[in-house]
């Protein structure tokens, strides 16, 4: 698993993986992995994002984890850090699902959330 300097930015659940794998091989396009990143949006602040991703690109960090590829959006790694990324299916959505240690507070309905950038100043000991 590649990390950002010797920090792992992200892991995946068993079924993340393979639905992260599911979607690649059936994607009609080339695609070798996903992209996840983090936009401003939503009533809380922010949005966790997902593309395909046909290619790397300069300063992804690349997670290869359970069969699974995922591609971390440079300005998204530090909000990223310590995240678990799973997948759930329930009686009302399925869906990808965040735990992320950053994660200051989340809207009501789960769509959006407010992140702040990990604390590094202990990570070192």
């Amino acid at each position: 698993m590649v990390s950002a300097g010797k920090f792992q930015v992200m892991t995946l659940t068993d079924a993340a993986a393979g639905r992260v794998k599911e979607l690649v091989e059936n994607s009609d396009k080339n695609a070798v992995g996903l992209r996840v990143g983090i936009k401003k949006g939503g009533c809380a602040g922010m949005e966790y994002t997902m593309d395909m991703v046909e290619e790397a690109q300069a300063g992804d960090d690349i997670i290869e984890d359970k069969g699974a590829k995922l591609f971390v959006d440079p300005s998204a790694v530090l909000f990223l850090l310590g995240t678990e990324m799973d997948f759930e299916v329930t009686k009302f959505r399925s869906g990808f699902v965040f735990k992320n240690p950053n994660e200051v507070s989340a809207c009501g309905c789960g769509e959006s959330v407010s992140l702040q950038a990990a604390d590094l100043s202990n990570a070192a000991q």
